[in-house]
């Protein structure tokens, strides 16, 4: 039986972190910090890295740290499951990028460096790149909120998730797609959610979710009956909380199977009682502060995981 969660997470520690520019015309989460010169700023998100990643290590899950290089020039390094996915099959996938600066950030000597020091087996890759030339985009799990026991995927349309990508992508790996629009109120105006996962996170019995980001109640009710049938307790959070990176956490697990919920300081601060109480029937919440990352990056903890899938080599 295929497994939701892993013990095995891959983060890249970055080196020239700092607000990207290129990423901030569809990504409403980032903030100028006005004062943070980025020699600072990357001081600061590399401390808030180290501590995660400790945090992370004392429970007894598995980080594998790839340190990033100064070049190319990769801001945004920090997010490192937009561009990469690992599977239990033994393939991994590659995705299309929507700004030019973050294509940069694919380093596919980092697989055999899981191959051989970890004895991971990686079997092909699945490369959806090629989609770049024609301006289609699907950043991930960023992108897409995979359901791996069911063969799900949920995922909100925007510039960065393009439909014709995402069934190349289910057709590929056997997926069934739920595509749905979310949004965020912005000024005036209700404008698409960049990411899937700044709404949503799918743990092994239960569900993280946003509902009111999905205005279409069609389209609600879909990801609502979707969850129901799969047997995941929804736990709703508010468009406010969503803000605060509620919705953008992992569930993940230790070398003893005992799950746990990752998030940052500030979504934990933002959750009502009974909502911990709830997401903790299935889960140790573990929180960490990822202040500046979230403000400069627009992306919080889940971001930062890629889960590794793969296989591990027979000897």
């Amino acid at each position: 039986m295929k497994k939701q969660i892993t013990s095995h997470i891959m983060m890249v520690r970055p080196v020239q972190f700092r607000y990207n520019a290129e990423t901030a015309v569809n990504n409403y989460y980032q903030k100028v910090l006005e004062g943070l010169t980025p020699e600072k700023a990357n001081e600061a998100a590399q401390n808030e890295f180290d501590a995660f990643v400790e945090k992370l290590r004392s429970e007894g899950i598995n980080v594998y740290v790839f340190q990033d290089d100064a070049f190319p020039d990769t801001p945004d390094s920090i997010f490192p499951n937009n561009w990469v996915s690992f599977h239990e099959d033994g393939r991994i996938a590659l995705y299309p990028m929507y700004a030019e600066n973050r294509r940069k950030e694919r380093r596919e000597e980092m697989f055999e460096i899981l191959a051989d020091d970890f004895g991971f087996e990686v079997k092909e890759l699945e490369d959806f790149t090629t989609f770049e030339d024609e301006n289609l985009f699907l950043e991930g799990t960023g992108s897409m909120i995979l359901d791996r026991e069911n063969n799900l995927v949920y995922a909100a349309l925007s510039d960065r998730t393009d439909m014709s990508v995402l069934e190349t992508f289910c057709e590929r790996f056997d997926y069934h797609g739920i595509a749905f629009s979310a949004f965020q109120t912005i000024g005036e105006q209700r404008l698409p959610i960049y990411h899937t996962n700044v709404m949503m996170c799918l743990g092994s019995n239960f569900s993280v979710i946003c509902l009111h980001a999905i205005d279409d109640q069609v389209e609600r009710k879909r990801v609502q009956d979707s969850l129901k049938k799969t047997g995941k307790k929804i736990i709703e959070i508010t468009e406010e909380q969503k803000e605060h990176f509620s919705g953008n956490m992992l569930n993940v697990a230790n070398g003893k199977d005992e799950e746990y919920c990752v998030m940052s300081s500030a979504a934990y601060h933002s959750l009502r009682p009974d909502q911990i109480a709830a997401i903790e029937k299935h889960a140790k919440i573990l929180h960490s502060s990822l202040d500046t990352i979230e403000a400069l990056g627009g992306g919080s903890a889940r971001c930062m995981m890629a889960e590794i899938f793969l296989p591990k080599s027979k000897q």
